[in-house]
């Protein structure tokens, strides 16, 4: 799976001008082996911290060709900074947000996903896609 995805990404990156290169495919490792949900300056950090040569903008537009190109998926939190996820290798989830810690937790409901698809039939519709999120603060005992 790992090679045919790697042979995907070189032909968009291709196709949209770029070389793929060290830097380019660290960024890619970075989401594809992450079970976390970072900003781009964290995906730098990660990276530099492998000792691989990177400049922030590599990481920025390698970012934007993967999200547009739909390697990746853009999560909008709320605190203002774009996260990234991988999103090939992943099953369908859903998200809640911590708004106390900023924790992101990943679940996935059939009950939800159901209920969904329900609303949509009795206007009319079917669910394409859709993307869920809880903001959520830990209840106090």
């Amino acid at each position: 799976m790992q090679k045919d995805i790697i042979s995907k990404i070189k032909k968009v990156l291709k196709d949209e001008g770029f070389r793929f290169t060290k830097q380019r495919k660290a960024v890619w490792n970075e989401l594809e082996n992450s079970k976390d949900h970072h900003d781009a300056d964290k995906i730098y950090e990660n990276i530099k911290l492998k000792n691989v040569s990177v400049s922030r903008a590599t990481v920025y537009r390698t970012l934007d060709i993967l999200a547009k190109n739909k390697f990746i998926r853009k999560l909008d939190v709320g605190d203002g900074r774009t996260r990234y996820e991988a999103k090939l290798s992943q099953d369908h989830h859903d998200h809640m947000i911590c708004l106390d810690t900023g924790k992101i937790i990943e679940f996935y409901d059939e009950d939800l996903e159901n209920l969904q698809d329900k609303i949509a039939k009795k206007h009319g519709y079917s669910v394409v896609r859709h993307t869920h999120q809880l903001f959520v603060k830990p209840i106090k005992k």
